[in-house]
């Protein structure tokens, strides 16, 4: 900004210094050509212009115009222009030629320039010539009649003027120098002042903020407590309370805001200190709901190791922390073992907990050897009691009498397990489902009967097998589970539901389990007899 105003300043500066001399000079040589003009005897020079006779009478006129450069220093050339032709003068047609007091009169033919003057019209210019700068007028000399017959042409030299033009160009060039110089100093002062070390002061209070935040939480870190900008037990303000800007500028907002920052992080950071505390002790809370929801589900393999009538084995991995799935298995008595697989809709903490108590229901009516039919009415009853949250349950449920083979079930809105017979592949067991627990009260639940065989393995899971999503947004689904058991069909349960799960895990890849997985495998050997 200060090279261009800097460059304006320079060449208004020289342009109206050469405006003004140019027509100093302009004026000057026009008023000399007026006066020559008017020292002239205008019958002589006429005569002259007719027959070019260099009488007494010519060089009385010659001597005028001599007198007149002698008198007018300024003064390098002076000439009459005659027309040859009766039209307009052309440079050329000179017929006076007086360069000086001791020149000689002459006819003088002069190269032509190429500038015509119609008559009538004066002329006056500045031209660069082989005899220097030069200041040139042309001002028309009328006869009696006011007719023009001739010019006086009057040249002034510009030498000195035009070596003054360089001398002020460099004066003003030095004085711009300068001043620029000066208004970068001064310039460069007030932004250091006003400007940068308004801002480097914000900058070092910022810097010390941040220091004294991590030595605060070192502190923290160290005795185990947290610290904010607030616990200064000294008193000490902060460096960013500290500041006093008042420049009355954005620069003095941007410190008022810093300051009100300071006050609603350390806010913020107490805020936060609380809620990742809260946040901490949930977790730990959830941590032992895990563990107690662990717990709860048969986890000891084998779980009946005396007996040798039937294997059972079960898996569940939680979506969550805690979830809806559950899985449960138990001798109702020596001969009747009852299997139970259910899904709590919904997830996390109040689907564990109606889980809790769906699952002690089942197990309560089961083992006062209640029908599964009637475990199931019993307990929708009781679940629908009060469930002003809407939850509900989808469960499969199972007593095989052990010594015959008899299975009874019943289905409460679950997904169809899957049998193997000896020596076969794993199908579809389809039977009707009746309506999800704790869904409507005053409901029914009505049973099937099936005879399992030596050899028979029957499968149960929950919707989050099937359901399982990869990142192309593509299901497990009912086939790929048919076709995995199916490829391995007499492994023992325990590692037929391990290569379940790897073969989810593969295709589910690197994205995000949404649902819990649950599955239970129980082959029956046949019954002692």
């Amino acid at each position: 900004m200060s090279i261009i105003i800097g460059a304006v300043a320079i060449v208004l500066s020289y342009r109206t210094y050469a405006g003004t001399m140019d027509e100093h000079y302009e004026k000057m040589a026009i008023d000399l050509a007026e006066t020559a003009i008017s020292m002239l005897d205008s019958e002589k020079v006429q005569k002259y212009a007719k027959t070019l006779e260099q009488d007494e009478d010519y060089e009385e006129q010659r001597a005028v115009l001599c007198e007149l450069i002698e008198a007018n220093d300024a003064a390098q050339y002076l000439y009459i222009l005659v027309p040859q032709n009766g039209g307009d003068v052309e440079i050329g047609d000179a017929i006076y030629d007086i360069m000086d007091s001791d020149s000689e009169v002459e006819f003088a033919e002069i190269e032509p320039a190429y500038i015509s003057v119609k008559v009538g019209e004066n002329l006056v210019y500045i031209s660069e010539t082989e005899y220097g700068w030069l200041c040139s007028a042309l001002v028309w000399m009328y006869d009696d009649q006011g007719e023009g017959y001739a010019m006086m042409s009057v040249d002034i030299s510009m030498d000195d003027v035009m070596a003054d033009r360089m001398e002020f160009l460099r004066a003003v060039l030095l004085a711009v120098l300068l001043a620029m110089i000066a208004a970068c100093v001064i310039l460069v002062l007030l932004v250091n002042r006003f400007v940068v070390n308004p801002i480097n002061q914000v900058a070092r209070a910022a810097l010390q903020y941040v220091s004294d935040r991590r030595t605060s939480e070192g502190r923290g870190a160290t005795t185990g407590v947290r610290r904010t900008a607030a616990d200064s037990e000294s008193g000490e303000r902060s460096a960013i309370s500290q500041l006093n800007i008042h420049t009355g500028d954005e620069i003095q907002a941007l410190s008022e805001a810093i300051k009100t920052m300071e006050l609603e992080i350390n806010e913020y950071i107490q805020d936060l200190t609380s809620v990742t505390a809260e946040k901490e002790r949930i977790g730990a809370e959830l941590n032992v709901a895990t563990q107690i929801q662990a717990d709860m589900l048969p986890r000891i393999f084998p779980a009946f190791p005396e007996r040798t009538e039937f294997d059972i084995y079960a898996i569940m991995n939680p979506a969550k922390e805690v979830g809806g799935d559950f899985y449960d298995f138990f001798l109702v008595d020596d001969d009747h073992l009852a299997v139970v697989i259910a899904d709590v809709s919904g997830k996390g903490v109040p689907a564990a907990l109606f889980m809790v108590i769906a699952k002690t229901l089942i197990k309560n009516h089961a083992q006062n050897k209640d029908c599964p039919g009637e475990v199931f009415t019993q307990t929708n009853e009781q679940l629908c009691e009060g469930n002003d949250a809407g939850l509900f349950v989808t469960a499969w449920m199972g007593i095989l009498e052990i010594s015959t083979g008899k299975f009874t079930y019943v289905n409460a809105g679950h997904n169809p397990p899957l049998l193997r017979h000896a020596d076969g592949s794993f199908e579809w067991l389809k039977s009707r489902p009746g309506f999800v627990l704790a869904g409507m009260e005053g409901l029914r639940y009505r049973e099937n009967v099936m005879e399992l065989a030596q050899g028979d393995t029957l499968y149960l899971y929950t919707d989050g097998v099937t359901e399982a999503t990869n990142g192309a947004q593509e299901l497990f689904g009912d086939d790929r589970l048919q076709n995995a058991l199916n490829e391995q069909p007499d492994l023992p349960v325990d590692d037929l539901l391990h290569k379940i799960k790897n073969d989810i895990d593969s295709f589910v890849g690197e994205a995000e389990q949404f649902d819990d997985i649950t599955m239970l495998g129980l082959k029956y050997h046949g019954g002692k007899g």
